[in-house]
């Protein structure tokens, strides 16, 4: 799927620019991601994402990532749009909640991370009730999440491959963030 939601009425692939997330509080009641909330729900899977800390002008990426090794189940919406030359796009989107003390210190926000637990009733079909499904729209407890500082190259989408996720090693770069996250 492409990552960006175009929702099945957009006027072109455009909006999906400007949907790479869904903010959680708002999920239920925004036209973009209303349908999508109730009927079209997935599981993006990753291995972990990136959060970033300002220091002066520059970016300092974090790789955040299971203790456990597992992959993480993102809570997301998915859609398809037809282009006018009838063209089909499938795309979706991540929601976001407010983020875990953990993630605080380098952002406000940050992923839905389904529990095993939860993604049962995430998938359900039969539950269009979004209250039943609002409850699970919150932070991950911080003591699941691991995090370190990784290359700055990782601020670049021209750079793609597995060294993205490596940590630094001391004298690539001096991370200014809280030392809870680098023991």
């Amino acid at each position: 799927m492409r990552w960006g939601l175009v929702p099945s009425w957009a006027k072109d692939l455009k909006a999906g620019a400007r949907m790479i997330n869904a903010v959680g509080e708002t999920v239920s009641t925004k036209p973009a991601f209303r349908t999508a909330f109730q009927k079209r729900r997935c599981l993006v899977l990753a291995n972990g994402f990136y959060e970033w800390k300002k220091d002066g002008k520059r970016r300092l990426p974090t790789y955040i990532y299971p203790k456990n090794g597992e992959p993480l189940a993102f809570a997301g919406l998915w859609d398809t749009w037809k282009s006018p030359e009838g063209l089909v796009i499938r795309s979706c989107t991540i929601i976001t909640t407010s983020a875990n003390s953990f993630i605080e210190p380098l952002h406000t926000r940050m992923p839905v991370i389904l529990s095993d637990e939860t993604q049962a009733l995430w998938l359900d079909p039969l539950t269009e009730d979004t209250t039943n499904l609002e409850p699970l729209l919150i932070p991950a407890p911080e003591e699941f999440l691991a995090a370190y500082p990784v290359s700055e190259t990782v601020n670049s989408v021209k750079n793609q491959g597995p060294d993205l996720i490596l940590p630094l090693t001391l004298g690539d770069q001096e991370p200014v963030l809280n030392d809870r996250l680098f023991p």
